[in-house]
Order: C-alpha cells, then structure tokens, then sequence
C-alpha cells in the first residue's frame, strides 16, 4: 500500500502573485526584445537610405540634391518619412567635397517603454562624383 502524500495545512497549490508577477515580466522582456529589433531595422533602413542617395546623386549634374531627394525617399517608404514614427526622427544631409559626395544621416527612435532611453545613431555613406558624360 502506497503511502499518501500529504500537505501542510497553508498550502493551496501554486500562488497566483507569483504566477502574475512571472507573466508580467515576461511581457516586460518580449516587449524589450521587439523594441530592439525595429530599432535595428530602422537603423538599416536609414544605412540603406545613405548608401541609395550617394548612388543616386554621383551621377546626375546636381549631385547634392539628387542624393538628399533618393535618402529621403528611401525613409519615407520604409519608415513613413517625417510624417512616420519613425521617420520623423531621421533627418539626412548631403555634401559634395570635390569630387567626393558625402551623405550623413542622424537619428532618434523612441523606445516604447518609459524607463528605456531612446536610440540616437549616425550613419555616413560617400561614393565618388562621377563626370557628367
């Protein structure tokens, strides 16, 4: 015969508080976890947004425009342009040294909890100016 397990006289089974406690900072740490990643997708958008205007503007005749108006397209499809949560934190200039076409892109993404601080970055692409044929 089997003996029966018994329990003490103020145990009910598993204590809901802890249960909670446990679910809620799971929410905390997947929340945390998605937040990091679109940071790093906007932060790729923004590098492929450089790279796209330094392509684009090194070979027209107006090479500074043509470079901020490919950057900033590229934000605005990807992360909304200025208008975007996203893309209103992105802000691209362009520069021509000589030959050289230099293209620099700050950023801000705000974080979706309080208690983490925002996301600021810097990403530069330059290409070679190409003489107009």
């Amino acid at each position: 015969m089997r003996k029966r397990c018994t329990r003490p006289p103020n145990d009910r089974g598993f204590i809901t508080v802890e249960y909670v406690l446990a679910v809620c900072i799971s929410m905390v740490v997947l929340v945390l976890i998605a937040n990091l990643i679109v940071f790093e997708y906007g932060h790729g958008v923004v590098r492929a947004a450089v790279d796209q205007g330094v392509r684009e503007g090194s070979r027209t005749v107006t090479p500074v425009a043509s470079c901020e108006v490919a950057a900033q397209q590229v934000v605005t499809d990807l992360l909304g342009g200025r208008s975007g949560s996203m893309g209103a934190g992105v802000a691209i200039t362009c520069t021509q040294t000589g030959g050289r076409l230099d293209a620099r892109a700050t950023g801000r993404f705000k974080a979706w909890l309080k208690p983490v601080p925002d996301w600021s970055f810097t990403s530069t692409a330059t290409a070679v100016v190409e003489p107009p044929p």
